[in-house]
């Protein structure tokens, strides 16, 4: 059975949005793993790096960042096409490790579970 996951981030990411953007990105990705053999350079983008191969598809203004698996997609991120964010996705710019742990979730729910724990 062919299935498009969200991961954490992304389904994070687009919930963010209002309902009927999403309506509409979803409505536009409308892909299939076979669609990947022959990209529309219009829609796709293709980034490869330490033999790790990411798509990217553009949605109205939004860029979905997505890899295929043996299930079908695994979306990564959805970001605005104009972001220093989806820049810096695209890019791998390097950024001070306090900029990088500011963006990430996880870094927060560490620092969060901490503060729950009670104190001996």
């Amino acid at each position: 059975m062919f299935q498009i996951i969200f991961n954490e981030l992304s389904a994070a990411e687009i919930s963010a949005l209002p309902k009927k953007l999403q309506l509409e990105l979803l409505a536009q990705f409308q892909i299939l793993p076979q669609d990947l053999d022959q990209l529309d350079s219009e829609r796709f983008g293709v980034i490869e790096r330490d033999g790790r191969k990411l798509y990217r598809y553009r949605a109205k203004d939004y860029r979905i960042y997505f890899a295929k698996t043996d299930e079908g997609i695994k979306v990564h991120r959805v970001l605005h096409k104009n972001t220093f964010r989806d820049f810096l996705f695209r890019s791998k710019l390097p950024v001070s490790e306090d900029a990088q742990l500011s963006q990430a979730r996880e870094f927060w729910k560490l620092i969060e579970e901490g503060e729950k724990t009670r104190k001996v």
